[in-house]
C-alpha cells in the first residue's frame, strides 16, 4: 500500500524522537526524510541519536541519513518538532515550497491566519489556511501547549453545556516538556520548581484561541469569552501533566450533569476513523486519589485526557483534576492526528493519489481541498 511521504523536522530531538516512533509504523504515512541541524547532516539517524525512548528505536529509522532542514521535493507533509527559536523561518520555506507544515512549535499559534486545533474540539478553524499567503496548497497548522491540550478537552464539553465564566488551573508538569536535557538533575530530584518560562502566559492564551468561533467568514477566530488563571509547576515526574482546574460556569450545574456532559460529548472525529484518534477522548476515574500520571498517561494509548475528583468548590463553583501525555497526545501524538484529519479534510492537495485513501478509508469521502 503506498503511503503518503512526509518529512520530520528536529528529528532527534525528544517530540522528534516520538515522532519517528510513531510515524514509522503508520498505515498512512511513509517518513522520507529525517531532517536534523547542520552538525547532524550526513550522518546515519541511528548515530546522530541519543535515544530516549523505553521502544527501540525502528531499524529503517537508523539506517537513514539525517538531512538538513532546508525544503527539498518528495514529502507532502512537514511534520515539526523544532524548536521554537528555529522553527518560524524553516516552517514558512516548506509552507512557501507548497507543503503542508504540521507544527507542535509555538511560533505560529497566535498568527491570526494559522489554526491551532485540537482534532475533537475544533476541526472547522482549518479553514483559516484560505487566509495564508502560501502557493501550491502550503499551509502552517498547528498543535498547541502540551498543558493545553488536556485542559481544552475537559473545558469544551462544560462550555457547549453550561458555559464557561472564569477558569483557574495549576500544573505539575512533567520533566519531559522540558525537552532533552531538560532540567538539571540537581534542581528537580526532591523538588518541584515553581516556574516554566512561558508556560502560564500559553496556558491562559490558547485556550482562548481553540474554544472560540471562527468568524461567518472564515477569516479570523473571535476568541471566547471567559478568563484563564495560571500557575504552572515543574516536578520529577517522567511523562504526564496533572492539572488541577476550577471552575466558574454560566448556567447552573450538578455533578450529575457535568459527568453527563463530559462522556457524552461528540467529537469532531467522530467517523472519520483517523488511526490516532481515541475511542474516548475523555475518561473519568470515580476514585479519592486519581488520576496519577504512573497510572493514567497511557489511557487511550496515550489520547485520552483522564478527569477525576470532580466535587464542589467554595469560589468558584466546581473543580476536577485531569491527566494527559504531554509527549503523546501534548506533542508528537496529537500532531500525527492534526495531520490525518487535514488528510481528510482535504488539505494535503497531492494525498488524493495515494493508495492509503481508498485502502483505508474505503466508507469516507473526502472533502474537496480548501482553497
Amino acid at each position: 500500500m503506498q503511503r503518503i511521504p512526509v518529512a520530520i523536522l528536529g528529528a532527534t530531538g525528544a517530540v522528534g524522537q516520538r515522532l519517528v516512533s510513531i510515524l514509522f509504523d503508520h498505515p498512512w504515512f511513509e517518513p522520507v526524510a529525517l531532517c536534523a541541524s547542520e552538525r547532524s547532516a550526513g550522518k546515519p539517524y541511528g548515530q546522530s541519536t541519543r535515544w530516549m525512548l523505553p521502544d527501540p528505536m525502528p531499524q529503517a529509522a537508523a539506517t537513514m541519513a539525517v538531512r538538513g532542514c532546508a525544503p527539498f521535493s518528495g514529502p507532502a507533509i512537514a511534520f515539526s518538532a523544532l524548536d521554537a527559536d528555529v522553527a518560524s523561518e524553516i516552517e514558512e520555506d516548506w509552507a512557501k515550497s507548497g507543503r503542508l507544515v504540521v507544527s507542535n512549535a509555538r511560533c505560529h499559534r497566535m498568527r491570526v491566519d494559522v489554526p491551532l486545533v485540537v482534532p475533537e474540539l475544533n476541526a472547522d478553524h482549518l479553514r483559516l489556511v484560505e487566509r495564508q499567503p502560501y502557493p501550491g496548497g502550503g499551509a502552517i497548522v498547528t498543535n498547541p501547549n502540551c498543558s493545553t491540550i488536556g485542559l481544552v478537552m475537559a473545558l469544551k464539553p462544560l462550555d457547549d453545556a453550561f458555559g464557561l465564566r472564569a477558569v483557574n488551573v495549576v500544573t505539575l508538569q512533567a520533566a519531559s516538556g522540558a525537552g532533552y536535557p531538560g532540567v538539571p538533575f540537581m534542581d528537580l530530584i526532591d523538588n518541584a520548581v515553581p516556574y516554566i518560562h512561558g508556560e502560564e502566559e500559553k496556558l491562559e492564551a490558547e485556550p482562548i484561541k481553540i474554544l472560540g468561533r471562527l468568524s461567518a467568514d472564515g477569516s479570523r477566530v473571535e476568541g471566547a469569552t471567559f478568563g484563564v488563571s495560571a500557575a504552572c509547576h515543574r516536578v520529577a515526574v517522567s511523562d504526564g501533566h496533572l492539572e488541577a482546574v476550577s471552575v466558574s460556569l454560566e448556567r447552573p450545574a450538578d455533578r450529575a450533569s457535568i459527568l453527563r456532559a463530559w462522556m457524552d460529548a461528540g467529537a469532531d472525529t467522530d467517523g472519520l476513523r483517523l488511526p490516532s484518534a481515541p475511542e474516548r477522548p475523555l475518561v473519568y476515574i470515580d476514585a479519592p486519589d486519581r488520576p496519577q500520571p504512573r497510572f493514567d498517561r497511557g489511557a487511550g494509548k496515550g489520547m485520552s485526557a483522564t478527569l477525576g475528583r470532580l466535587r464542589p468548590c467554595s469560589t468558584l463553583g466546581w473543580k476536577f483534576e485531569l491527566l494527559s501525555h504531554n509527549t503523546l497526545r501534548g506533542a508528537a501524538g496529537g500532531t500525527v492526528l492534526l495531520a490525518e484529519l487535514c488528510v481528510v479534510k482535504g488539505l494535503v492537495p497531492r494525498a488524493a493519489g495515494f493508495a492509503v485513501l481508498g485502502e483505508a478509508m474505503p466508507e469516507l469521502e473526502l472533502e474537496p481541498a480548501l482553497a
